[in-house]
């Protein structure tokens, strides 16, 4: 599986194939999410690009997107903080999303 929940942070497992003709998710690429950034890899531009792409896939600030490692590899770990949206096309389950219950101020 490419994913998991930490707490309120899913964590994913990538492939990215950077210098691509059209940006989007790609599929699974063995344990891992292939996604397709337009950007080289060069100078992090490819790494700025991929986080800028899930922000906007989980509709979340880009501040809540951290790069964990893989940081000149095509092999990624990224993190996403409290995703807004989950892609339907991704399958990635809220079920296994766990918040501590509220407390009662009683």
């Amino acid at each position: 599986m490419f994913y998991r929940w930490e707490g309120d942070e899913l964590v994913l497992e990538c492939h990215l194939q950077p210098g691509a003709r059209q940006e989007g998710f790609a599929g699974v690429h063995g344990e891992r999410l292939k996604i397709r950034i337009a950007a080289p890899p060069v100078d992090g531009k490819a790494n700025d690009r991929l986080l800028a792409f899930l922000a906007g896939a989980f509709d979340v600030p880009r501040t809540q997107v951290r790069l964990l490692r893989g940081e000149r590899s095509r092999q990624k770990r990224v993190a996403v903080t409290a995703p807004a949206t989950l892609p339907v096309e991704l399958g990635i389950s809220r079920q296994e999303y766990c918040v501590a219950p509220s407390r009662s101020l009683d």
